[in-house]
C-alpha cells in the first residue's frame, strides 16, 4: 500500500465517528426541542384515534375525570415491549388512573398480533396510524410517556423507557395533583 493510499484510508475511518457524533447529535438536539414543545402544549391532544374495533376515539372522550396515562409506543420499539408489562400491571393496579396506550403507525392487525404474542390484556389501546400525537407533542421519538391530570393539565412526560422507580414516582405525582 502507497502512501496516499494509506492516507485515503485513514481520512476513511476518521469520517466515521464524525458521522456518528453528527448524527446522535442531531438526535439529541431532535429530543431537547421535543421535550420543550411539550411542555409547551401542555394539554391533552386532540388528535383523533381509532379503537381495535375501529371506532373513532379523542382522548377527552376517555379521560372521565382521571388523571391520564398515555403512552405512545410501537410494536418495533424495543423498549415500548420492555415496558408494556409494568404498564399493564399499573392499569390493573390503578383504578383511579386512566391508561391509555397509543400505537403510533402501526395497523390493527399487526398491534393485534403483537398483544397477542405478549400475552399482554390492555384496555384502551388506540391506533394512531399517522403518528400524529407525537408529532402534535413535538416528539417522534419512542416509547413516550406523558402523565396528564384530572383536568387534562400536563404534569410531566418520559422520553424513553420507564424503569419500576420512574413509573412510580410519576404515578406518586399525578396522584397528590388530583383534585379529588
Amino acid at each position: 500500500m502507497n502512501k496516499a493510499e494509506n492516507q485515503e484510508r485513514i481520512k476513511a475511518l476518521l469520517r466515521k465517528p464524525i458521522i456518528i457524533w453528527l448524527t446522535v447529535g442531531g438526535l439529541v438536539c431532535a429530543a431537547i426541542y421535543g421535550a420543550i414543545h411539550i411542555m409547551e402544549s401542555a394539554s391533552l391532544p386532540t388528535v383523533p384515534l381509532t379503537t381495535l374495533k375501529g371506532d373513532q376515539v379523542n382522548l377527552s372522550s376517555l379521560a372521565t375525570g382521571k388523571p391520564i396515562v398515555l403512552n405512545l409506543w410501537a410494536s418495533w420499539c424495543a423498549p415500548c415491549r420492555d415496558e408494556m408489562p409494568m404498564l399493564a400491571a399499573a392499569q390493573r393496579q390503578e383504578a383511579g388512573l386512566q391508561f391509555v396506550f397509543a400505537n403510533q403507525g402501526e395497523d390493527r392487525t399487526t398491534v393485534e398480533r403483537f398483544l397477542s404474542t405478549a400475552q399482554l390484556e390492555l384496555a384502551n389501546v388506540l391506533l394512531d396510524p399517522g403518528a400524529r400525537i407525537g408529532r402534535e407533542a413535538g416528539s417522534m421519538a419512542l416509547p413516550i410517556t406523558f402523565f396528564y391530570d384530572d383536568n387534562g393539565r400536563l404534569l410531566d412526560t418520559n422520553l424513553g423507557g420507564l424503569t419500576a422507580d420512574s413509573l412510580a414516582t410519576k404515578l406518586d405525582r399525578m396522584r397528590a395533583n388530583s383534585v379529588r
